[in-house]
């Protein structure tokens, strides 16, 4: 239950987005109140279709930079706004689109698959856009004579290199967040909650030696690799009640949320996105009172960089 500062402030946000035909967007990794007040959560593919598919006139996004960007490709004629300008992301920010040219340049005729977690020049540059949970469906979609360029995820590069036995030139990027989730935190975990499945995140640095089976600390025979929405499903349809949850730590709450009578656990509690956590009840209430802050990638831009998206939106 709330308290009466933070229901006042879902009233004010309620009244400004009925005012200005608005809708709420929200990922799964933002703080609870803001889940709680969105019209939509979801994965970053979830989220891309809902502001594809919105009639609003304005989009309020409750996620990262990219995310925003994103949905002004989708939706040009929609204003998108984001809550709070400083909500980067650090997966997005280990490549450039000058660093793309460059390495294909040094790999004439590849195809290049980009995460969607990557900056709209990025995407320009890219032949496909994916996401976690449609990554090896995109990859599995290109002749097998193609070679193909992976980025920026190399946690996310290796598990689809595994599921679908293509030989993939990899970026060497990483979620900071992602990153941290080693094998020993879920070695640690195991031991403290035996019953429980693991649930684990692609972009996890443990994700493969878990594919492998091969892991050095953790048992993995009750693991389980899949992107948050695949997270989610499983929660709901796994007989379990103790699930380890390897990924940013806010879908915890919805799981909780969806699942009454589960119990869901970090596997490591400090595996928070600081850029996520960023967005507010009080930016978001500013966001819509002011119409601020507006993301708009430019037309031209905007072009290029949606004919990988719309790949992305088929495959899927």
């Amino acid at each position: 239950m709330y308290n009466t500062q933070t229901q006042l402030l879902f009233a004010e946000v309620n009244q400004h987005r009925r005012k200005k035909n608005a809708i709420v967007l929200a990922h799964n990794y933002q703080v609870p109140e803001v889940q709680d007040i969105a019209d939509y959560v979801g994965d970053s593919l979830g989220l891309a279709r809902k502001a594809a598919k919105t009639d609003a006139d304005i989009i309020v996004f409750c996620g990262v930079h990219f995310m925003a960007e994103t949905a002004s490709i989708t939706s040009p004629h929609k204003t998108v706004l984001i809550p709070d300008l400083d909500a980067g992301c650090s997966l997005a920010d280990s490549i450039t689109a000058d660093q793309l040219r460059e390495w294909k340049a040094q790999h004439p005729g590849a195809v290049v698959v980009s995460y969607v977690n990557t900056t709209a020049e990025v995407k320009a540059e890219s032949d496909y856009c994916c996401t976690s949970s449609n990554a090896v469906g995109i990859v599995e979609s290109i002749p097998e004579d193609q070679q193909i360029l992976f980025l920026p995820d190399k946690f996310l590069g290796a598990y689809v290199e595994m599921i679908t036995g293509r030989d993939l030139i990899i970026w060497d990027g990483a979620c900071h967040v992602h990153e941290k989730i080693g094998e020993l935190n879920l070695s640690e975990k195991q031991k403290e909650y035996p019953d429980a499945e693991f649930l684990i995140h692609p972009e996890c640095g443990c994700s493969t030696s878990c594919m492998m089976k091969s892991a050095m600390y953790f048992d993995c025979k009750d693991g389980h690799v899949y992107s948050t929405s695949g997270m989610l499903d499983r929660a709901r349809e796994s007989e379990a009640e103790k699930f380890v949850v390897a990924t940013e730590t806010g879908i915890l709450h919805r799981m909780e949320k969806e699942n009454p009578g589960k119990q869901f656990y970090a596997a490591n509690e400090e595996s928070v996105c600081d850029y996520m956590k960023m967005i507010t009840l009080e930016n978001l209430r500013d966001a819509l009172k002011y119409d601020q802050f507006e993301v708009k990638v430019p037309k031209e831009l905007a072009q290029k960089a949606m004919l990988p998206i719309e790949r992305m939106l088929q495959v899927s």
